[in-house]
């Protein structure tokens, strides 16, 4: 199963939704989720096959024994941060995806804007 055409722009638009977050583009073909400019997704652009990274310092470690995600590249996965495609056999992969971008934006925010962001999904 591949992803739904609009599943990373959905994804895009619930991380959006988050207090002080903002697209953040730091080479051409990105469009990824910030918060202060710092960077809590990496999300695929139309055309390219479906990705997000994320960091993830509490769920991570269970993550990475997903058959779809892996420790991101460019010594990211060093820190927490995984890398996922889209899984074949995951009941609502969206859900999931919502909950990784909710975990790196608490893990990336300061406190005072992650205390205002909304109960965890």
């Amino acid at each position: 199963m591949t992803a739904p055409p609009d599943a990373a722009d959905a994804l895009r638009a619930f991380g959006l939704t988050y207090p002080g977050a903002h697209l953040k583009s730091p080479w051409p073909g990105h469009a990824d989720l910030a918060v202060r400019d710092k960077t809590f997704a990496y999300l695929s652009v139309a055309g390219d096959p479906f990705s997000l990274s994320c960091k993830l310092p509490f769920t991570g470690p269970g993550a990475r024994e997903l058959p779809f995600v892996q420790p991101a590249g460019y010594g990211l996965g060093k820190s927490g941060w995984v890398t996922a495609s889209w899984p074949d056999d995951v009941v609502d992969a969206m859900a999931l995806f919502r909950s990784w971008i909710d975990e790196s934006y608490r893990a990336q925010a300061p406190k005072t804007l992650a205390a205002l962001a909304p109960p965890a999904p």
